[in-house]
């Protein structure tokens, strides 16, 4: 039975507060054990997603995975499948009482406490392509720079856009759920994408085709690709580490354990590249700490431990990647970290839950300034980057978790993800910081993600829906240009804008 991948498809997002399976289902009655949920996922289920749930050909089915899926919706997917997928009706093969103790059984702790070794890791490794057979230069005419990588969560596939004219190139299946935003290589040729349960795929982009794949972990978070090409390092929830990978073949190098000066073990919130550094920045969930990993010359990877005054969730850099802008929960905002001194410079007081790790920078009357969406309050907090101080708060239609603009743009776009207004868009002055448009590309139908050309000429907007669609605006003239019917695109991402590190978009 192959189980949910529709379902994984909010893996990018913070969940909302999940029910309970709804009591209208009735639930299984004590099961003897040839027809106990355990028997039952063995008999229908683990020969897609793996004994102990661990995932095969199927995603991991454990409760670290599904987090983010409500039960009710795990129940109607076992019930009645889901289309276009290896996903079969199970309606005609178990009774409800029997659906809904498989639901319940695989929200619970496996019996087995999954780990995830270097072995494992070995042995998932596959080289799908030879890189030095292929061609070093694009095979597809188009601007290298300027391509768009689509990743189109309803169906878990990833399409390949020429950003000049909007054609598909390339479209292709990904694993369940990928999560965070894909990254590049230094030179735009190769993307790196990472699934929600641990798959690390590289594709090439001159030539259209994967080249290697591996399960670095069970429950992955993100990875950065270093500034010189040569490393990949995969941050992971479970098991807690980082598995540092060759980025020309993604085989294994080592993997670092993530566990605090005082021995405390700990999942990984969010690692990042700091090109100018020459490192990797590391935050860590569980002690409060801050890691920063030296990639230069020769490196060993031995991280250099930066004690934070709260726990990161996740983080920006300021433009010259000197500071850090952390989440903090003791502050009820963010704090400040010097990454050269290695001290915390100031608490950042921001009301609600500030989503920093999507928050972008730009220049107001010639000084830098910092905004960041809030996922709880509907509102922009805009901060000054040289006094971290509140410059000012931009009341929004509801809470957002995506905010992007471009060098050439005069406007952050901002969506109102979550609550009742969330098909609107909002445009914001960059100079008067003041609600310049309010878009509804679908009315009715969740609106977010902005990514800019290169040129930053268009904008590509997402409409999350079954029936959604990429839409292609005119940056300046807010013209719709095109409109490219999708089944759930959560993110597109500029190839120039991402090896630039465009002012603007994410890092």
């Amino acid at each position: 039975m192959q189980l949910m991948p529709a379902l994984l498809l909010a893996a990018a997002l913070p969940a909302a507060t999940y029910v309970a399976l709804d009591l209208a289902i009735p639930h299984a009655a004590a099961a003897t054990p040839s027809t106990s949920s355990q028997a039952l996922y063995e008999q229908h289920c683990q020969a897609c997603h793996g004994v102990n749930r661990l995932g095969g050909a199927g995603p991991a089915l454990l409760p670290e995975s599904l987090s983010r899926i409500k039960p009710a919706e795990a129940h109607a997917v076992i019930r009645d499948g889901r289309p276009a997928s290896q996903m079969a009706a199970y309606s005609g093969v178990l009774d409800e009482s029997q659906i809904a103790g498989l639901v319940d059984y695989l929200y619970q702790p496996s019996a087995v406490p999954p780990t995830w070794s270097d072995a494992d890791i070995r042995s998932s490794h596959r080289i799908i392509e030879d890189v030095s057979a292929l061609p070093s230069t694009p095979q597809h005419g188009a601007d290298p720079l300027n391509l768009f990588v689509v990743v189109e969560a309803g169906n878990h596939h990833v399409r390949v856009l020429d950003g000049d004219n909007f054609a598909e190139l390339a479209n292709f299946q990904s694993h369940f759920a990928l999560h965070g935003g894909p990254k590049f290589s230094p030179d735009g040729r190769f993307v790196y994408f990472a699934s929600r349960d641990g798959w690390i795929s590289v594709y090439d982009l001159h030539n259209l085709r994967m080249v290697a794949e591996v399960r670095a972990g069970l429950n992955t978070r993100n990875l950065a690709v270093s500034n010189d090409g040569r490393w990949v390092l995969v941050g992971n929830y479970l098991p807690g580490n980082l598995v540092l990978l060759d980025a020309r073949d993604l085989s294994l190098v080592k993997h670092i354990p993530a566990v605090g000066a005082d021995g405390t073990p700990s999942r990984v919130s969010a690692v990042y590249t700091a090109p100018p550094r020459d490192s990797f920045v590391v935050a860590l969930k569980d002690v409060k700490e801050a890691w920063e990993l030296s990639y230069a010359g020769e490196p060993d990877f031995q991280p250099r431990r930066i004690e934070a005054a709260d726990f990161l969730d996740d983080f920006s850099f300021t433009p010259d990647y000197r500071h850090l802008l952390a989440t903090s929960r003791a502050a009820h905002g963010g704090q400040v970290i010097d990454l050269d001194t290695g001290k915390a410079v100031t608490d950042i007081p921001l009301p609600g839950m500030p989503h920093l790790g999507s928050g972008i920078y730009w220049k107001r009357d010639g000084q830098w300034v910092f905004a960041t969406p809030n996922v709880s309050k509907g509102l922009i907090s805009v901060l000054d980057l040289q006094s971290w101080k509140l410059i000012k708060e931009i009341p929004t239609e509801g809470p957002g978790f995506f905010m992007r603009s471009q060098q050439n743009s005069p406007y952050a776009w901002t969506d109102v993800f979550f609550g009742p207004n969330n098909d609107a868009v909002h445009l914001i002055d960059k100079q008067t910081l003041e609600v310049a448009h309010t878009l509804r590309p679908m009315p009715g139908k969740n609106a977010a993600h902005v990514e800019f050309t290169n040129d930053g000429r268009y904008a590509l907007l997402s409409v999350w829906d079954t029936d959604g669609a990429l839409i292609v605006y005119d940056a300046n003239t807010l013209e719709e240009v095109k409109r490219i019917p999708m089944n759930k695109p959560s993110g597109k991402y500029n190839v120039g804008n991402k090896i630039e590190f465009a002012e603007g978009t994410s890092h």
